[in-house]
């Protein structure tokens, strides 16, 4: 009987593509294993990977400093993992809830790439878990929204050169499309111009249609014209595209040292990041609170909020365009609603 071959290979072995045995070595069945496998990497977003594989390794020291074999993976020591997790008796902080719950997912995720099934069903892993979440769960801490009279403000700060230029199209094309910091960096000029495209971007007439590939599919978002060149995402994305001479590929890049020229590099999530804690801090958002906690109340999840809170449209659009499977999710980056608009008491006659 021939064997089924590895898709995914665990990170302490080799890369090589595993075919099926006892079969010879072949050139065509070397070359299907790989495509399987860049198939398998592609299953889950690069970032997603990336944390499982923390996840795992975590897991394995904090077995290997107790004397505990991680494989096959016990419902009993995962119930002292995360145990310690929530209460650790060492120095290390008590993660919360929600990352303790990532955790988790990242070692399912790494037994079952090693042919391993953890349970999270088991009566041991749910029932503490149950009680963590009983125990320590709280609200989401919720980051600042970047209000449009704080992104006036942040685009005031940046310089008229062609870092500038990208920075504000970066900025302005983040928040008009509620986008999260990973899909502005994934953009491309056209439609299949890079391996590693997110998606793309048409500039039309009425404004730029972006299509993305989202967590739940493929959605579209729509991003019309502004009523002024200064804070207009089309206009701001445009003179960057011109100026950096971009016609191909990844439209968020690097530019030279010199600052003459845009590279073919595309930046990574992380630069916008650092985008918006540098231009509130220039901007002097919040001056009542000391740096650290200014510049902790924002992220780039502060864009899709801040236009989750100001747009005066119905909030089925707003929804949409954030790409939410559901509006209570919506609501959640909604940080200043009209509350009791709708008045259930008074309609029932009270």
């Amino acid at each position: 009987m021939v064997q089924e071959y590895k898709l995914s290979i665990p990170d302490d072995q080799d890369d090589r593509p595993a075919l099926p045995f006892p079969a010879p070595g072949s050139g065509a069945l070397d070359r299907l294993a790989e495509t399987a496998r860049g198939y398998a990497r592609a299953a889950a977003a690069e970032n997603t990977l990336k944390a499982y594989a923390r996840d795992w390794a975590q897991f394995i020291r904090w077995c290997r400093m107790r004397g505990a074999e991680p494989l096959p993976p016990s419902p009993q020591l995962i119930g002292l993992y995360l145990a310690d997790l929530a209460a650790p008796g060492g120095k290390g902080p008590a993660l919360s809830v929600a990352s303790i719950e990532r955790r988790l997912s990242g070692l399912a995720w790494a037994c079952a790439q090693r042919g391993e099934r953890l349970d999270r069903k088991d009566r041991h892993i749910a029932s503490v878990l149950a009680g963590i979440r009983r125990k320590h769960a709280r609200p989401p801490v919720q980051k600042a929204a970047i209000l449009p009279e704080d992104l006036r403000d942040m685009l005031a700060t940046l310089p008229h050169d062609l870092r500038g230029l990208r920075d504000r199209a970066i900025l302005l094309i983040g928040f008009a499309g509620g986008l999260r910091r990973s899909e502005i960096v994934s953009l491309d000029h056209g439609k299949d111009d890079t391996p590693d495209s997110g998606g793309w971007v048409e500039v039309l007439e009425g404004g730029a249609l972006i299509t993305l590939r989202g967590k739940t599919g493929w959605r579209e978002v729509e991003i019309a014209r502004g009523s002024s060149d200064q804070t207009c995402p089309v206009h701001a994305l445009a003179q960057w595209l011109h100026f950096a001479r971009i016609d191909f590929g990844p439209i968020f890049v690097a530019v030279s040292r010199n600052g003459a020229r845009a590279t073919g590099d595309r930046l990574s999530d992380k630069h916008v990041a650092r985008l918006i804690k540098q231009t509130v801090e220039a901007a002097g958002l919040r001056p009542d609170l000391p740096k650290a906690e200014r510049l902790a109340l924002y992220s780039g999840h502060s864009l899709r909020a801040g236009l989750a809170s100001s747009a005066e449209v119905d909030e089925r659009h707003i929804q949409k365009q954030l790409g939410h499977a559901s509006a209570e999710m919506t609501r959640r980056y909604q940080r200043r609603r009209d509350r009791f608009r709708i008045n259930l008491t008074k309609a029932a006659g009270l």
